[in-house]
């Protein structure tokens, strides 16, 4: 009885989640706005003159969400 219980809740669970995708919500933490300087940076950076460290430094990120950004960044250009 318990497991139909649970299995009815999980089929409810995701049509309710196809539902709210097909209106268009997102799930999830929203995404901070990148810093002012990110994209000078970036640059120095893609250009050997600072290394990922520092760059990840000047924008005040962790060095994988800075590496992150940059990687997706470059991708959408």
């Amino acid at each position: 009885m318990a497991e139909n219980e649970r299995s009815s809740i999980r089929q409810r669970q995701a049509e309710g989640i196809a539902a709210a995708k097909a209106k268009g919500v997102k799930f999830g933490r929203p995404a901070a706005p990148l810093p002012d300087n990110f994209h000078q940076v970036c640059q120095a950076w893609r250009g050997k003159e600072i290394t990922l460290h520092q760059a990840a430094s000047a924008c005040a990120m962790p060095v994988g969400t800075f590496y992150a950004k940059a990687v997706r960044l470059e991708k959408s250009n």
